[in-house]
Order: structure tokens, then C-alpha cells, then sequence
């Protein structure tokens, strides 16, 4: 079978697919965006501690959720699939389960402690589940880390203050700062709950588990350093704490309560993301809102809008992915030259513009007080969070469907808002500038290493293809206002923003990926958006990128790096069966810089033309209990159980449900465009 063969037919099949489940009406795309079960856990956990009931058929689908989901080796659950199993996650899933009434003498909850225990039982869980834990009294206040209130009050131009902080996890740490506070215990349904929490304990196990060496072992073995400083740090924070000044702290807490109800959205949602709504409303309730308060009542529908019920089973979204879906959906349509008239595209833009964060606040304009705004959001109500890398998709989606859109003042204003994005180092960020003070991943509170959102090579390649497109496009404007303002803006981002790539570049010659797994994505990024700016292909940055995505190629002509490259750089590229989303990269990669006809090339479109399937999927589907209303009976699509998207390397990965389709249109798309290039006369 040549590559060639079944081309066209293949993508027409992929486009069938696509179509027949964006959504009617509104004409966007959203998949379900699946994690691991931590999320579902700790909404169990939200909901004991808010004291509101789950219905016993929900129940039921939450605990069949669990029971397909658990590794039958070990009786654990991962963080991610094929991967081992994970101590935390694990444990909050047992807590989960015993919340939700199933007995502990059931072989999933008989299997799962084998597995703790196995591993040194509770005390060796992540702070985040500590925290959790302690909510329940299951494990010491005093033995989570000390997160006064009184951070709120730093300003802005202190070395640490909560601008420091990733948007994420300042989000998160606000109304943690209320509950660390209050320091509440909330019950348990039964007393078996907690027989069976105790038995998680190795026997002999002091329960006030230290989170941080001695003091007197840290000085020792790092003398005069900032780790040294940090215990010195835990140590003060523990004793003002002890004699904290009241007045300051009723003050704090104040800021704390406005932070989150400012940033709470008119429809509930806080960030985007699960963490700080869960987090939000428990410190609502300490601080005197009730249950029926419209604040708690708008972030706990917030949070049911995040559930996907699929197949009998209930689980529950970190997070949705509205803007993303649609943009690279749009995208992968009109790189296989899908009609730009169709309504449904054409649906998806008027989406998308709808979209944009016009407002003029947002936690980004602390660093950048005088930029305009004019970003996009990941979901669909976040407006103080917009990010850039959906901002330059969205940009390209709308560049390639209409060229003419460069002349809209809100796109003019979008690419504006990108560029004043960008950090020093010539790289971006996602949400927030200068936000690199890395540093902060050393307090005792970070044992995900994920408190900052420095530069990162894919956003960069991201932003360059979109700038680059854009100049392209623009060409014939070059002397015209307002594009010659933005040309030259545009240009004076790119150079550094090269700078920056070449920095970031590793040794063999990929690129790190932040937002996607892993070297596969950072490169397929770095190299597409070299290549719109016109950088030259003599270039060693790009002639090492170009070999090692080769050398990576698996034997069937194939792709596929595991979430293990982020711990073990030899596997880097590598390390499972090949998955529809990375074989994609890795063709767009290369055939942004060598023609259609080498060899990596028609080996890897062979490898996606032979593995697109009919779909299997279930018809039902829910999101947040509304129907999804889809049709799995047209057109084919790919497999891929894999989890190739990135939350925080090393913690938390994603399957973003759509990643194995629109990618492989894309680079059968492209694949398609260089061909027929290549025999025009």
C-alpha cells in the first residue's frame, strides 16, 4: 500500500467523523478532557464535606467508574494509562469508594489496600491528598504545610507574593489559605469509614507525619542555601502561627474572601479548572456563606458541568476544553481543504469570535497593566484567565478559514495581546508573564514542582506559526496601517522568540514539551512554527530537530513517546506502541522542513492511513447530565488509549478525546497539500 493510496478517501471518512459530532446549534467541539480519578475523588470528598447527597445511581456509575479503572495487577489506580500505579491516587480513590458506601471487605477496596500498604501505607501521600485527608481528620493539620492568609497582603513587587504563583495554583492556594485557617474536620458517613482509613496506617506509623527534613539535617547538609532558608521559613511560619497577630489575620482573610468571590464567574466557574471551585466553596462555608448562598450554589453547578457520564460510568473533568477543541478542530478541517463555506465551519468562527476575552480584567494585567485585552480562554467561562496558547490557535483557525480576518479590529486586537505576552527570555508563558521564579518550587507546599509558568518551547512554537501566518498573509498590507504597526510589532517578537528557541533546544535536538507528550509535541511545535516565519532549513536548530524526530520513528512507520520521558530523558521520543496523535506531530514536524516524498514521511501517513477504524464509541454520552448529542455511525476515526496531554509533568496527565482525530487530519491534510504541490507544474 502506498501512501498515496486511499488518501483522499481517508480524509474524507476523518471529516465525516468530525463533523457528526460538533456540536448543533452553537456549531463547536468539545471531548471529554480525561484525567485520572483524583478529580472524581475529591468531588466525592466536596460533596461529603458540603453535606450534599449523591443518588444512589450516581453512585452506582461513580463506583463502576472506579472498578474499570483500577489496574487488576495491583489493585492501584495510575496517573495515567500503562503507567504504575500512584500511592495518592489510589488512597483517594479508597476514601472515595468508602464515602460511597462500598464495603471494605470488596475485592476493589481488598485489593487497594494491598497495593498501599505495599507502598508504605498512607503517610507516604502527596501534600495535595494530606490536605484532603485532613479535611477528615485522617491526618494532622500539623502535618500539612503552614499557608498564612497574610500572603495575600504582599504586594506585587515582593520577591514572593501570590502573583509569583502560577495562575493555577494561585487560584488553588487562595481559598486554601481560608482553610488552612480554620483547620475544619468534617465527619465521615459511619465509623467503617474511619476503620477502614485506619487500616491504610502501617502499624507503628506516627500519625504527625513530617513533611520536611529537620531542620538541624537541612543545615548540615546544604548549609548557607535557599533550601536551608525555606526550612527556616516553615519553622518561623509554624510559630507565628502559634502567636499570629489577629487583626492582621481577620484582614487577610477578608482579601482572601474578596479574591474569591471577584474571581468566581457569573456562571460559577473559578480558573477554569476543579481545584479552586471545590476548594472555593468549602471556604465559603467556613466564612459564613450557607449551602444555599447563590456563590456555593453557582460553583457546585459549575463543578457538575464538569461531569462526563459515559457507558454506565460517572466521572468528573479537571477541566473543559471548548475553546481548544474547536479551534484545532476548525483547523484540521481546513488543512484537508474542507470548504470554508460550510456553514458549520463558518458556525464554529462566529463560536470562537464570541469568545474572546474583551474584558478589561484578568490576574495577567498585574504584570501587563497597560496591555488591552484580547485573549481567548481553554473553557468555556474563564475570563480571568485567558491563555496565549489558545489565543494564537484560535488566530490561526481564523487566519486559514478567512484571510480577510486580519482586518477585524478584535483579531488585530487578539494578535496584539499575544505579543504583549511575551517574557523577557523571548519565550511565553501561558497565562502570565515573568512568571519564573522557580524557586518557589522548593516550599514544603510543592511536591508537584508546578507553582510557576515560566517560558516553554511549545507556546513559543505556537505563537511563531501563528505570527508567521500572519506576516504571510499580511504581506500586501505591509505599507497600510494598522498592519504595518503590527507587522513591525510582530517581527520585533520573532527574533527573540527564535533566541529563545535555540536556548531551549536539548542536546540531541528536540524541543520539551509542557503542555504535550512530550519531545514529540515540543518538537512538532518548534519546527511548524520555524517554518511559517521562513527560517531556513540549513539551520543546525532545524537539521538536528529534523534527525532526531527520525530516529525516534517506530518500526511500523509509527510514533509514540510515554509520560516515563518526563522522569527519563533516554526515553525521550519513545518508549511505547505507536499512538495516532504523536505519528501526527511527528509528520507535521517533518514535513514542515522535507518534502512529501521522504520516506519518515510516507512511512508515518501510511501508519495513520492503515489504523483509522470505524468508531466504537458509545452513543450516549453526558455532559454535566445534558446529553451530548452526537453520532458515531459516520465516517472513521483512530484509536488511542494513551494519555498525550500534559497537565503537570510528572503528576498529571490528560486524554484529550480529540486528540487522536484532528491531529492525524492535520497531517494527513498537510501531507496532501505537499503533494499535490510537488506534481503542480
Amino acid at each position: 500500500m502506498d501512501s498515496s493510496d486511499g488518501l483522499s478517501e481517508a480524509i474524507q471518512h476523518a471529516a465525516e467523523y468530525l463533523l457528526s459530532i460538533q456540536r448543533p446549534g452553537e456549531h463547536f467541539w468539545c471531548a471529554e478532557l480525561e484525567a485520572n480519578s483524583t478529580i472524581t475523588s475529591e468531588y466525592v470528598m466536596a460533596c461529603q464535606i458540603l453535606g450534599l447527597q449523591i443518588h444512589e445511581s450516581k453512585t452506582e456509575k461513580i463506583v463502576k467508574y472506579y472498578r474499570e479503572r483500577q489496574n487488576p495487577a495491583d489493585g492501584s489506580w495510575s496517573i495515567a494509562y500503562g503507567t504504575e500505579g500512584d500511592i495518592s491516587t489510589t488512597c483517594e480513590a479508597y476514601l472515595a469508594l468508602t464515602i460511597l458506601g462500598v464495603d471494605t471487605e470488596d475485592v476493589v477496596l481488598r485489593s487497594s489496600k494491598s497495593f498501599i500498604l505495599s507502598k508504605g501505607g498512607i503517610a507516604a501521600v502527596r501534600i495535595f491528598t494530606r490536605i484532603n485527608f485532613a479535611l477528615f481528620g485522617l491526618f494532622p493539620w500539623e502535618a500539612v504545610p503552614v499557608l498564612p492568609a497574610e500572603l495575600i497582603l504582599l504586594p506585587p513587587e515582593m520577591p514572593v507574593n501570590l502573583y509569583n504563583f502560577s495562575s493555577w495554583a494561585r487560584s488553588t492556594i487562595v481559598p486554601l489559605l481560608v482553610i488552612s485557617n480554620h483547620r475544619p474536620v468534617y465527619k465521615l458517613p459511619n465509623e467503617t469509614c474511619y476503620t477502614a482509613m485506619d487500616g491504610l496506617w502501617l502499624p507503628g506509623t506516627e500519625r504527625n507525619v513530617p513533611y520536611i527534613p529537620p531542620l538541624r539535617q537541612v543545615l548540615v547538609k546544604h548549609g548557607a542555601s535557599w533550601k536551608s532558608f525555606v526550612s527556616v521559613m516553615e519553622v518561623m511560619l509554624k510559630f507565628y502561627e502559634r502567636f499570629k497577630l489577629h487583626s492582621l489575620r481577620r484582614y487577610a482573610i477578608s482579601k482572601c474572601m474578596k479574591f474569591i468571590v471577584e474571581h468566581q464567574e457569573v456562571e460559577g466557574d473559578t480558573a477554569g479548572i476543579f481545584p479552586p471551585m471545590a476548594y472555593g466553596a468549602v471556604a465559603m462555608m467556613l466564612e459564613g456563606y450557607s449551602i444555599d448562598s447563590k456563590e456555593v450554589v453557582k460553583a457546585m453547578q459549575a463543578i457538575e458541568r464538569f461531569s462526563w457520564e459515559t457507558d454506565g460510568q460517572y466521572r468528573v473533568q479537571s477541566c473543559v476544553s471548548p475553546v481548544w477543541d474547536t479551534s484545532l478542530a476548525t483547523i484540521a478541517l481546513l488543512d484537508c481543504r474542507w470548504s470554508p463555506k460550510d456553514p458549520r465551519l463558518e458556525g464554529a468562527v462566529r463560536w470562537m469570535l464570541d469568545r474572546q476575552v474583551l474584558v478589561e480584567h484578568g490576574d495577567w494585567k498585574v504584570y501587563r497593566p497597560r496591555l488591552e485585552s484580547g485573549g481567548w480562554a481553554f473553557e468555556y467561562f474563564n475570563s480571568w484567565y485567558p491563555d496565549v496558547d489558545d489565543s494564537a490557535t484560535v488566530l490561526i483557525s481564523l487566519f486559514k478559514h478567512d484571510k480577510n480576518s486580519i482586518h477585524r479590529s478584535n483579531v488585530q486586537r487578539g494578535l496584539k495581546w499575544v505579543i504583549g505576552m511575551q517574557n523577557r527570555d523571548g519565550g511565553w508563558g501561558a497565562f502570565d508573564v515573568e512568571n519564573d521564579k522557580l524557586f518557589l518550587n522548593d516550599i514544603p507546599f510543592s511536591d508537584m514542582d508546578s507553582l510557576c509558568d515560566p517560558s516553554c518551547p511549545d507556546l513559543a512554537g505556537h505563537i511563531l506559526e501563528m505570527l508567521g501566518i500572519y506576516l504571510q498573509i499580511s504581506e500586501e498590507y505591509k505599507y497600510v496601517e494598522p498592519h504595518r504597526s503590527l507587522r513591525a510589532e510582530a517581527e520585533a517578537s520573532i527574533g527573540p522568540g527564535v533566541n529563545y528557541l535555540r536556548d531551549a533546544q536539548e542536546i540531541q535536538g528536540s524541543w520539551f514539551g509542557r503542555w504535550g507528550v512530550n519531545y514529540l509535541y515540543g518538537t512538532s511545535a518548534c519546527l511548524c512554527g520555524l517554518a511559517e516565519i521562513g527560517f531556513p532549513e540549513s539551520d543546525t536548530m532545524v537539521s538536528r530537530a529534523v534527525e532526531w524526530l527520525k530516529e525516534c520513528q517506530n518500526d511500523d512507520g509509527g510514533w509514540g513517546e510515554g509520560v516515563e520521558s518526563y522522569r527519563d530523558k533516554s526515553t525521550m521520543g519513545k518508549g511505547i506502541e505507536s499512538t495516532a496523535s504523536q505519528t501526527a506531530w511527528a509528520v507535521m514536524g517533518l514535513l514542515a522542513y522535507l518534502p512529501s516524498l521522504d520516506l519518515s514521511i510516507k512511512r508515518g501517513v501510511m501508519w495513520l492511513l492503515q489504523n483509522l477504524r470505524p468508531s466504537e464509541e458509545p452513543v450516549d454520552a453526558y455532559e454535566g447530565g445534558v446529553r451530548v448529542p452526537v453520532n458515531y455511525s459516520k465516517g472513521k476515526t483512530w484509536r488511542e488509549e494513551h494519555f498525550t496531554g500534559t497537565g503537570f509533568p510528572n503528576h498529571f496527565y490528560i486524554r484529550y478525546h480529540l486528540y487522536r482525530h484532528y491531529f492525524p487530519m492535520m497531517a494527513l491534510g498537510r501531507y496532501a497539500q505537499a503533494q499535490s504541490s510537488a506534481t503542480s507544474p
